[in-house]
């Protein structure tokens, strides 16, 4: 990822003031985002959010209400009128594939390599190296019908990749791929990025994915725009708890903003006041939320509680600690060393002040359900 990708170049896409109706339901609504030149935007939302009718608007397959979409620095579409999708230079990967089902994997994915005006023989020759690096060569003669979905969703990936378009959109593009494959197609994605200086407009509701990937990341609900900013922002300072709970874990606290400046941050938890990190921003005092992150917290410290739960998870462990009127997420690395129902002690490292939208009155919430089946990975009380 580059380090500034705003500085990268002038904007591939521009979208200012977008409402997209079906009907009597406002699917995106006022929104405004700018992509730049070799940039990856990632859009984070729940279904029903708006990011794939944002897609099909920019795409040409969906008209606006309102608003405009521009790319390259020319208007493609307003509510009167809209440019074809033929037309505008992007690469797209739905959802469903959307493979010509004449065609083998192969012809699908010269497709596009025939239309920048290759030869026949050039562009099978281009489509037989990108379906080698998705590691379905082999599958290059199969026609869509003799291919599983996750084949097919490969061949989809290829064909968008073989598009060389300077901003490519995917609509959830890894959803039936294998943890392998999907890493596979993220890597080549990065190389084409790389190469090209191509864009990317990224709809996911994996928010690992998203942080993963993307330059910049979008927190998108009920077609507005909750959050913009880079992964680290998102994750570390979201503007409210549906935004927390969206891109990770996430344990809340009652809690007391002491002072707060400079990067550390002086809270009272369960009248035990400790010296944490924050942001280098200057955090207001008063009572507020405490986002608490699993890597925030670890066992071992001034704040007493129980274990609800524990998890094995592999490369590490994750400890669902039961303290006063609420519930923290603690993770560390290795095998566990307690089990559900000890007594224990833990303290914060780190956290965050929760100030935005207001939010129900509701149990204390983790952001870990669902949790590991009883009886696989959960250690209860001997």
């Amino acid at each position: 990822m580059s380090a500034d990708p705003l500085a990268a170049g002038p904007d591939v896409l521009e979208v200012r003031d977008l409402d997209v109706r079906y009907g009597e339901v406002l699917a995106v609504d006022g929104l405004s985002l700018r992509v730049r030149r070799g940039e990856m935007l990632a859009l984070l939302g729940p279904s029903g959010s708006g990011k794939s009718t944002l897609l099909h608007t920019i795409a040409g397959f969906q008209s606006p209400t309102a608003g405009e979409v521009w790319l390259k620095g020319r208007r493609v579409a307003t509510s009167e009128q809209a440019e074809p999708p033929e037309r505008r230079d992007v690469g797209v990967v739905f959802q469903n594939y959307a493979l010509w089902p004449h065609l083998t994997a192969l012809d699908n994915v010269a497709y596009p390599g025939r239309r920048r005006g290759l030869g026949r023989r050039a562009a099978r020759e281009e489509a037989q190296l990108v379906l080698d690096r998705l590691r379905i060569g082999h599958l290059a003669r199969r026609r869509p019908a003799e291919l599983s979905g996750g084949e097919q969703q490969r061949v989809g990936l290829g064909r968008a990749l073989a598009r060389h378009a300077s901003l490519y959109l995917f609509d959830e593009p890894t959803a039936h791929l294998d943890t392998s494959v999907r890493g596979v197609f993220l890597d080549e994605l990065v190389v084409r990025r790389e190469a090209t200086g191509a864009a990317g407009l990224y709809a996911t509701h994996d928010a690992e994915e998203a942080l993963g990937l993307a330059d910049r990341v979008a927190l998108l609900d009920a077609g507005s725009l909750v959050q913009l900013g880079t992964p680290e922002q998102v994750y570390a300072e979201p503007v409210d708890l549906w935004a927390a709970r969206l891109t990770g874990p996430a344990s809340v606290l009652k809690g007391t903003v002491v002072e707060g400046k400079g990067g550390r941050c002086v809270v009272r938890v369960l009248d035990t006041v400790i010296n944490v990190e924050s942001t280098g921003a200057a955090v207001e005092p008063g009572p507020v939320p405490l986002l608490v992150r699993p890597g925030w917290a670890r066992l071992g410290g001034e704040l007493p509680g129980r274990l609800r739960a524990v998890w094995y998870r592999g490369p590490h462990s994750d400890y669902l600690v039961e303290i006063a009127g609420a519930e923290v997420l603690v993770r560390e690395p290795g095998p566990p060393r307690h089990t559900a129902g000890d007594e224990v002690s833990w303290t914060l490292s780190r956290t965050w002040p929760l100030r935005g939208r207001p939010q129900p009155e509701a149990r204390p919430e983790t952001g870990v359900s669902p949790t590991s089946p009883p009886g696989r990975s959960e250690h209860r009380p001997r």
